[in-house]
C-alpha cells in the first residue's frame, strides 16, 4: 500500500513539473565581471535546490561531527543505565530465587554503576530500591547490622521523594516487618506510626500491626486491629471470629483485680461482649475476684436466650453461673425454672440450676435436680461427679449419712 502512495505521488510531481516548467521560458543573467553567465530559469531553480540540499548535508556533517563527543558521552551514560537496571533486575531475580548472598551483590553492583554516572546518581527511587533489595537479601542472611545500614540509607533516599511514593511506603512496611521477624514489637509500631493514614488502613499493615501488638501483649490494641481485618474480609468468618474471641479472651486474662476487669470488659466491642464465650470467661474471672453479682450481670442477658446458643456455649454460660452463684438474688428464680422447662433432658443445665436452688437454700428443688443431672445417660463423667459432690454437700447439711456414702461411692465409681 505504501508503493502505492508513492508511486502516486511520483506521477503527480512528473505532472506537475511538467506543466510548469516545460512552458517556462525564463532566463537568469549573472554578471561576474569581465564575464556574463546566462542560464534558464529552470536550470537555475534546480542548482539552488541543489545547492540548498547540499549545504544543509554539509551543515548536518558538521554538526554531527562536532557532536560526536557529546553523542559517545550519552552512548556511555545509556550502557551504564542499561547495566545498572539489569543489575537491579538480576538482584531482584536471584532474590525470588533464593540466592541472597548474589542478591545483596548485584544490588551493590547496580549502586557502584550509579554512583559512577552523575545522570543515574539523581535518580533517588532506583537508589532506593537498590538499597532495599540490598537489605532485603542481608535480612535473609540473618546479618541485621548491614541490613539496618541499607535500609537506613533507603529512608534517607526515599524522604526525599514526593508523598505517596511507592518506595518510602515500601520501605517503612519492610523496616515494619524485619522488626517482626526480630520480635522487636517497639519499633515494628513506631515504624507502622509513621506511615500515612491510608497506608496504615492496608490489610498487610493491619495484619502487621496485629503481629506486633500481639507481640507486646497489647490485646485491646490488638482485638481493634482484628475487628478492622475483620471488617475488611481478611480472615473467613469462622477465622475471624475464633481470632476475636481468642484475642478478647486474652485481654480478660491481663486482668489482676475486679476493677480493672472492669474496665476491661468497658473497652470490649459490643460484639465481643454478646459472645457467650467471652462473657462466660469475663464472669468467671470476676467471680474469682469476689465481684459474683456483676458477673451475673454478664451472663444474664446469654442465659435469657439459652435455648438459642449452640452446646458448647450453653454449657459454658451454665459452668460460669455455677461459679457465680454466691450471692443469687430471687429474681434469677423464674429464670432458672424456665430454662429446666425448656429443656427437662440437659443434664448440664438441671445441675446448674440444682446448684443455683442449693444457694438460695431450697433444698428440697435442689437434690432433684441434682439427682436428676447425675443419673441422666447425657450427662458425661466430670458432670456426674459435680453432681453427687454436690448431693453429698447438702446430704451432710441434711446429716443424711446413707445418701452421703451413696453420693461417694458414686463419686469414687465415676472418677
Amino acid at each position: 500500500m505504501r508503493s502505492v502512495v508513492w508511486t502516486l505521488l511520483l506521477f503527480v510531481v512528473a505532472v506537475l513539473a511538467a506543466t510548469i516548467l516545460g512552458a517556462n521560458d525564463g532566463l537568469v543573467s549573472i554578471y561576474w565581471a569581465p564575464w556574463r553567465f546566462d542560464l534558464s530559469l529552470n536550470f537555475f531553480l534546480l542548482l539552488m535546490l541543489l545547492s540548498g540540499v547540499l549545504v544543509y548535508a554539509l551543515v548536518g556533517a558538521f554538526n554531527q561531527l562536532v557532536g560526536l563527543p557529546e553523542r559517545a558521552r550519552l552512548w556511555r551514560v545509556q550502557r551504564r543505565e542499561r547495566a545498572a537496571q539489569a543489575a537491579l533486575r538480576e538482584s531482584l531475580a536471584f532474590l525470588f530465587a533464593g540466592r541472597y548472598g548474589r542478591a545483596h551483590k548485584s544490588a551493590q553492583r547496580a549502586l557502584e554503576l550509579q554512583s559512577m554516572t552523575p545522570e543515574l546518581d539523581r535518580d533517588v527511587e532506583f537508589g532506593a530500591l537498590a538499597h532495599l533489595l540490598a537489605a532485603s537479601g542481608l535480612h535473609r542472611l540473618q546479618d541485621r547490622e548491614r541490613r539496618d545500614q541499607q535500609l537506613s540509607q533507603a529512608q534517607a533516599l526515599a524522604g526525599g521523594l514526593a508523598t505517596g511514593s511507592a518506595v518510602a511506603e515500601g520501605a517503612r512496611l519492610l523496616s515494619a516487618e524485619w522488626a517482626l521477624d526480630d520480635r522487636d514489637a517497639e519499633r515494628a509500631l513506631d515504624q507502622l506510626a509513621l506511615l500515612p493514614a491510608g497506608v496504615a488502613r492496608r490489610t498487610l499493615a493491619l495484619r502487621m500491626r496485629l503481629q506486633a501488638t500481639r507481640l507486646a501483649r497489647q490485646p485491646i490494641e490488638a482485638l481493634k486491629t482484628a475487628r478492622l481485618l475483620a471488617k475488611h474480609q481478611a480472615f473467613g468468618p469462622v477465622a475471624a471470629q475464633g481470632l476475636l474471641r481468642s484475642l478478647a479472651v486474652e485481654a480478660l486474662d491481663t486482668a489482676r483485680d475486679a476493677e480493672q476487669l472492669r474496665r476491661i470488659w468497658a473497652q470490649l466491642d459490643a460484639a465481643d461482649r454478646r459472645d457467650p464465650y467471652v462473657a462466660s470467661r469475663a464472669a468467671r474471672h470476676a467471680a474469682a475476684m469476689d465481684a459474683a453479682a456483676e458477673a451475673r450481670g454478664w451472663l444474664r442477658p446469654h442465659w435469657e436466650r439459652l435455648a438459642e446458643l449452640g452446646e458448647r456455649e450453653r454449657r459454658d454460660v451454665q459452668d460460669a453461673l455455677v461459679e457465680a452463684l454466691p450471692g443469687l438474688s430471687a429474681d434469677w428464680l423464674p429464670l432458672l425454672e424456665e430454662a429446666v422447662a425448656a429443656a427437662p433432658g440437659d443434664a448440664a443445665l438441671s445441675h446448674a440450676v440444682g446448684c443455683a436452688m442449693a444457694e438460695r437454700q431450697l433444698w428440697g428443688r435442689a437434690r432433684r435436680l441434682l439427682e436428676n443431672a447425675a443419673t441422666m445417660p447425657s450427662a458425661d463423667r466430670e458432670l456426674r461427679r459435680k453432681a453427687w459432690r454436690s448431693l453429698a454437700t447438702i446430704a451432710e447439711n441434711d446429716e443424711d449419712q446413707a445418701l452421703v456414702q451413696r453420693c461417694y461411692r458414686e463419686i469414687a465409681q465415676n472418677t
